[in-house]
């Protein structure tokens, strides 16, 4: 007789609620209530970061090292958070970030996730790794769209494959089901995972293609070097192909470096997103906030910037709007919201997030987007 699978409290673990519970009043809220409804071995998998955790922590501490200057008495009369970005209308400066497997969190992953982002107005990035396919999201997305009368932006996250014939046909299968740009990441092609996935949950995009895995054999010649998951990693050659293969916009994911920002942008990247992919590739990197104003020196005041890593609150997405991004993108969150209560849970969780960032921008004394800037922090951001 198979035990039934307990949570990280050493619980049962609680079927998704059907409606939002008491008491959950931020994006905190959802991650405390979330532990009761989600695997142990799975919850760790998401909560994770990489080695000692040093940057996952420093993420939250680069946010909370930034105090602000309120300016007061504006008129917010006519105030507005709308903006035009790569063409396509954002309602408001956040996203919902490419989170792999979101099956690991609710039985619906990716199909809830897009009908609440959908119903909340904010775009989303659906992720190779997506445990439905790209295209049974895409039809989740528009059916959502000609339900509720509202739309968003949906951009689909890229993995180079291991066979480039494989790569093209995840961006043509994007292109055919409507998907609006291509996210390509380039920092976690190598990195640590010793997660096995449950039964019932896959990489859907990926069927019948290959993957190559690091050997876990002591007596091998080569550890990473030499090997052919290092022979696979991202280039800027591969950028340069990407380029030529697809009309929609291009984004770069995982850039933290001004100089490999300026590269992108030469090779024909339409925007970058600054992260370090939650804190989960490289322990002691930078934060993203951190480094967001040095890129937006370097690519100039028109170039679209995202950045992603540690965004929890509203004051978060208005202090790296000052700090020069367009918007940001939010993961583990949807994750955690998505456990408690699907897609009610996500669209509640961006609901509060959007309430905080008007809040934020009425107390700071900013009607627009375009209001947002510097002068409105107090730099200590922590070394």
């Amino acid at each position: 007789m198979t035990s039934a699978p307990t949570n990280c409290l050493d619980q049962p673990v609680q079927a998704p609620l059907s409606r939002i519970p008491a008491g959950i009043a931020c994006l905190a809220d959802y991650r405390l209530r979330a532990q009761y409804h989600v695997e142990a071995q799975a919850w760790a998998h998401m909560e994770s970061g990489a080695d000692q955790g040093l940057t996952l922590a420093h993420n939250r501490a680069a946010f909370d090292g930034i105090r602000l200057r309120p300016q007061p008495l504006a008129d917010l009369s006519q105030a507005s958070i709308r903006q035009t970005l790569l063409g396509q209308l954002l309602e408001w400066p956040v996203m919902l970030a490419p989170v792999a497997y979101q099956r690991l969190a609710h039985p619906e992953g990716e199909l809830a996730s897009v009908r609440a982002a959908m119903a909340m107005h904010t775009g989303m990035m659906a992720s190779t790794l997506s445990s439905h396919t790209l295209e049974d999201i895409a039809q989740a997305a528009s059916s959502a769209s000609q339900e509720l009368g509202r739309t968003a932006p949906l951009w689909f996250q890229l993995y180079s494959q291991p066979d480039p014939a494989h790569t093209l046909e995840l961006i043509e299968r994007a292109e055919r089901a409507g998907y609006q740009a291509l996210v390509w990441t380039i920092d976690a092609s190598i990195k640590r995972s010793s997660y096995p996935l449950p039964a019932g949950v896959e990489a859907a995009n990926l069927r019948n293609m290959p993957q190559h895995r690091q050997s876990g054999d002591l007596m091998s010649e080569h550890i990473l070097f030499g090997t052919p998951l290092a022979a696979q990693a991202p280039s800027w050659k591969d950028l340069q192909w990407l380029r030529q293969q697809t009309r929609l916009p291009l984004i770069v994911k995982g850039i933290l470096s001004p100089d490999a920002a300026r590269k992108a942008a030469d090779l024909g990247a339409d925007a970058v997103v600054v992260s370090n992919h939650g804190g989960r590739v490289l322990d002691g990197a930078v934060a993203p906030i951190e480094v967001l104003p040095e890129l937006r020196t370097a690519l100039g005041p028109q170039f679209p910037l995202l950045l992603d890593s540690g965004v929890r609150l509203g004051t978060d997405v208005f202090k790296a709007l000052a700090l020069g991004a367009n918007a940001v993108l939010v993961g583990r969150p949807q994750l955690h919201a998505l456990a408690v209560a699907g897609m009610l849970g996500v669209a509640h969780m961006l609901h509060l997030l959007r309430a905080e960032l008007e809040l934020s921008m009425a107390q700071m004394g900013c009607a627009t987007l375009e209001q947002i800037t510097p002068d409105h922090l107090h730099l200590t951001l922590s070394k």
